[in-house]
């Protein structure tokens, strides 16, 4: 693995001016203590996105926040396998395995969380699914502001981060994603999941590294 982590820091690192920093799904719906969706790591790893978004911004570098929002209007496969997402009739209960508003559009619960709101000017990208690409206008936009390289942060590490940056590699992004940066559920599978990602998707990098890289460029 020694070569194969030595190409990928070599082929993949952030090239300068040129390089955005995505937000995955850092919501309301994952974060609120109490919520059907609840990821509790996620809330651990907010004051390490609020770093790098204040190097990013500091360096005037694209940033974009990424949201699953769910609709009764295109009832998407997922909401069938997660029916937390489905609208809950009034007072009924809530929880995990039930209609629960988890993300539902218009809520409050699809909101990012107000410690990592956008800034005017920063994309967010509303997505049906957990590839952020898959459907959405964030391949484009990243185009038009000459992206080529990504710094990946949020949840969760398995599903909607995996998802994102293995759609990413596929159109040519140079992808890093930040290892204190990303939650799940389970310490197990976010190791098995940072393993998988280095093996084969993207350079996995501490923040500290990542915000001195960036912070070298002139």
């Amino acid at each position: 693995m020694a070569d194969r982590r030595e190409t990928f820091e070599r082929v993949l690192a952030p090239e300068p001016g040129r390089t955005a920093l995505v937000v995955v799904d850092m919501q309301r719906g994952f974060l609120d203590p109490g919520e059907a969706m609840e990821v509790p790591p996620a809330r651990e790893i907010v004051p390490v996105i609020q770093g790098l978004l204040g190097v990013f911004r500091a360096r005037r570098l694209p940033v974009v926040f990424t949201e699953f929002v769910y609709s009764p209007s295109a009832p998407v496969l997922i909401g069938s396998l997660h029916p937390e997402h489905q609208p809950a009739a009034p007072g009924a209960p809530r929880g995990f395995g039930l209609p629960s508003s988890a993300c539902l559009e218009g809520s409050a619960s699809a909101e990012t969380v107000p410690d990592l709101e956008s800034r005017p000017g920063e994309l967010v990208v509303r997505k049906r699914g957990y590839d952020a690409f898959a459907g959405t206008f964030l391949d484009g936009a990243l185009r038009a502001r000459n992206v080529t390289s990504l710094v990946v942060t949020g949840t969760m590490t398995d599903i909607c981060v995996l998802a994102t940056v293995t759609a990413a590699l596929h159109r040519e992004y140079r992808v890093t994603v930040v290892e204190d940066g990303v939650a799940t559920l389970w310490p197990e599978i976010q190791r098995a999941a940072l393993d998988i990602i280095g093996r084969a998707y993207a350079r996995v990098a501490a923040a500290k590294e990542v915000a001195d890289q960036i912070a070298s460029w002139s």
